[in-house]
């Protein structure tokens, strides 16, 4: 406890902020740098007064706000904790989830529920261009994060960019690892939107009917011809999506 009050100590010192507020970011800075471990007890609320000599009602301000944001969870009569942090992935990119997961360090996996070629009906012939009837590939992936379901895959793809696509196995290396690889990404598209789950997703992801998940619905193109239509289903429990822009986009 004293190393984690040393560090606290450091992380504040020269934070241009108010006492509050630098507090706050100095434990938010201790977690993000694994210095402070999910699970982990934080100092308590007479140690941090004490250690770094601010008032009780500073202190409590700041552990309620890191609760209330997510960053620390309080128990009455026990102490506080470091929260297990949701994961995320990138709203504004197309990545590899399993990529997201193993720089966390946490253990990747996944469940192949389907892999076989289907009709296309109305809604995927204008999607990809082609004719109702015309052949795509289909594939639906569970992936989860230390053995905790975080996404449900659902993928058309387009047989003449990906040909091979049925003979993969992945669960060796994930979907867009392969179109990464056969048909590069040079245009993409995708909606945003919070939903309910189905009882199938809800089977597959663990959830409840209740329970409001996040779900990215993402066409992208090689060039004029477009590879791949996949809806990627998050429980928003577990998940976060994160986005960035610079002075150029405001």
């Amino acid at each position: 406890m004293t190393d984690a009050l040393t560090q606290l100590r450091a992380a504040i010192s020269d934070l241009p902020a108010p006492i509050y507020l630098r507090v706050k970011q100095g434990i938010i800075s201790q977690i993000r740098s694994g210095n402070w471990l999910a699970h982990q007890r934080v100092p308590s609320e007479t140690e941090l007064v004490n250690a770094l000599n601010v008032s009780r009602m500073t202190i409590n301000r700041a552990l309620r706000e890191l609760t209330g944001e997510g960053w620390l969870v309080r128990m009455q009569g026990v102490g506080t904790f470091v929260a297990e942090q949701k994961g995320h992935t990138a709203m504004l990119e197309v990545g590899s989830i399993a990529e997201e997961i193993t720089a966390r360090g946490h253990h990747y996996r996944n469940q192949i529920i389907a892999l076989e070629q289907v009709k296309a009906d109305e809604h995927l012939a204008h999607a990809f261009s082609i004719n109702v009837g015309d052949a795509l590939f289909y594939s639906q992936l569970v992936h989860y994060d230390n053995d905790m379901a975080v996404q449900l895959e659902t993928r058309y793809v387009n047989p003449s960019l990906a040909t091979d696509y049925l003979r993969q196995d992945f669960r060796l290396f994930t979907p867009h690892h392969y179109l990464s690889e056969v048909a590069p990404l040079t245009s993409g598209e995708h909606i945003v939107e919070a939903v309910l789950a189905d009882e199938t997703q809800q089977g597959l992801l663990e959830v409840t009917a209740s329970q409001p998940c996040l779900l990215i619905s993402r066409r992208t193109w090689h060039h004029s011809q477009v590879v791949t239509v996949a809806r990627l289903l998050y429980p928003g429990s577990r998940y976060q999506l994160v986005g960035s822009f610079n002075g150029k986009n405001l």
